[in-house]
């Protein structure tokens, strides 16, 4: 069964913290018990962006672990900017405030993210389905904050539409 990167990446954690994973060919092949279909590189690039890691186990075995993260733990630049690049579409701010946009269901992993990032100049998020209301420090400012957001995300400022030449503001309306 094909499923998403997110839904391929629930089952690898729900392996891991259940089976004792030594190898990604036994990770491939549990997925595959499982009917999830992983190539080796996939479910490598997933221990990867899950923050995987191999341990020595008692008696000298070694096995996949995912370290826990707790909410006081600063999460890694690199979290951020794929998180960012991943689920943020838009990025807008008024005074202190910054408003992010996601897909539908992805506010909260982006605003998760942005709490654990110990970013400067951010105070805290608050998160619905869709966007993330972000609110910075008066040091910093909304719109110098929105500019690192962007900027992490990879995404460029909205611009106001280009009127052609020779038209007005003023619109008249024709019938």
């Amino acid at each position: 069964m094909k499923l998403t990167k997110h839904q391929r990446q629930h089952r690898i954690v729900q392996l891991l913290e259940t089976e004792v994973v030594s190898s990604q060919p036994q990770l491939v092949e549990l997925l595959a018990h499982e009917g999830v279909d992983a190539t080796q590189a996939t479910v490598s690039r997933d221990l990867v962006e899950l923050g995987a890691v191999k341990v020595r186990l008692p008696g000298g075995a070694r096995a996949f672990v995912l370290p826990a993260m707790p909410a006081e733990q600063v999460a890694p630049v690199d979290h951020l900017r794929r998180v960012l690049a991943e689920w943020v579409v838009e990025v807008e701010s008024s005074a202190n405030l910054v408003v992010l946009r996601t897909p539908p269901g992805c506010a909260h992993v982006v605003a998760a993210a942005l709490d654990r990032s110990g970013l400067e100049g951010m105070l805290g998020t608050v998160a619905g389905d869709d966007t993330i209301l972000v609110i910075a420090t008066e040091q910093v400012g909304g719109r110098a904050l929105a500019a690192t957001l962007r900027e992490t995300a990879g995404i460029a400022a909205a611009r106001a539409p280009k009127r052609p030449s020779g038209t007005s503001k003023r619109t008249t309306r024709s019938e």
